[in-house]
């Protein structure tokens, strides 16, 4: 069962990209940003050719918060994917909200087989993405004039700037983090991490998923470094989104976080209360569901999350 819905996962992948690749433009011929779709396969598939697009809405350097929406917002994507395929509904529906948004791509490298097609990030050491993380939020917060920006992150991107927020000053200068999906605790993959772990295998991994992947299973030397002193820091709120059908967060409770000193944290399940909402891992951040919780975490006056069907990509 764990290597048949791998291997679905890496058809559907192949079966994606190749539809784009005979249909994609290239990359020269492409505007900034990229069009508002409203489904990761078909945002995925149109990133493949234009790996370095924004989402829409995102990296308007001229943008001024309001006093309604005093924080910019920085979109922070998972691995192997980049922020125009993770954000391309998310980003303008806070920008129609009037959030200054902004999206980086990070963790790109050459130094493993899934890096090499440009359209694959967030494969790097997670410490130097921090890094990569925290040099963004500044020139974010110069370009802007704020102290303060708000973070919302997806899978390792929920993660990363756990990271950011302990060991890179990130505490200063972060308000609020909306994690989904998250890989907070690690993950298993359905057993995948688990088992490679027990025969020996993840030290083979970095040179073929990168360095990230094996960073994010389950009782990595990253993983017990960073939670160490506990889930939180003092003076950050924590929002955390979770779906019952997370296949690359597992189990998928892993992503939820204990609030330490000085610091807030809800956790919050997609299904309860809406079990049509049947995200899985990647297509959560299209679940309009997700967005209204986004919402909410960022101004508490947003209206409450509205209950709709949301299909996963598996």
């Amino acid at each position: 069962m764990m290597l048949r819905r791998a291997l679905s996962t890496v058809a559907l992948t192949i079966a994606v990209a190749g539809s784009a690749l005979a249909g994609g433009t290239p990359a020269a011929a492409d505007p900034d940003p990229g069009p508002e779709l409203h489904s990761f396969v078909a945002a995925f598939g149109y990133s493949i050719t234009r790996p370095d697009l924004d989402p829409p809405g995102a990296n308007d350097w001229s943008c001024r918060p309001s006093a309604r929406h005093p924080r910019p917002v920085v979109l922070v994507h998972g691995t192997w994917e980049n922020r125009y395929n993770n954000f391309a509904q998310l980003s303008p529906a806070l920008k129609r909200d009037g959030y200054c948004v902004f999206a980086l791509n990070y963790g790109d490298t050459d130094d493993n087989l899934l890096s090499q097609p440009e359209f694959v990030k967030g494969n790097g050491d997670i410490r130097t993405s921090a890094k990569e993380l925290a040099a963004f939020v500044d020139r974010v917060r110069a370009a802007t004039g704020t102290a303060k920006v708000d973070i919302v992150g997806h899978s390792q991107g929920g993660m990363m700037p756990r990271q950011y927020l302990r060991f890179e000053g990130g505490a200063e200068e972060v308000a609020t983090l909306v994690t989904l999906g998250a890989t907070h605790h690690g993950t298993t993959l359905s057993g995948i991490g688990t088992f490679a772990r027990t025969l020996g295998l993840l030290g083979f991994t970095p040179p073929i998923l990168g360095r990230a992947a094996e960073q994010q299973v389950v009782g990595s030397d990253f993983l017990t470094t960073l939670n160490a002193g506990g889930d939180t820091v003092p003076g950050v709120s924590y929002v955390v989104i979770a779906t019952r059908y997370d296949e690359v967060t597992t189990p998928y409770r892993s992503t939820f976080l204990t609030a330490g000193p000085g610091a807030t944290v809800k956790n919050i399940t997609l299904q309860d209360g809406c079990p049509i909402d049947l995200s899985d891992h990647l297509s959560m951040t299209y679940s309009w569901r997700a967005v209204g919780y986004v919402r909410r975490a960022l101004d508490p006056a947003a209206p409450p999350a509205p209950c709709l069907p949301n299909a996963p990509v598996v």
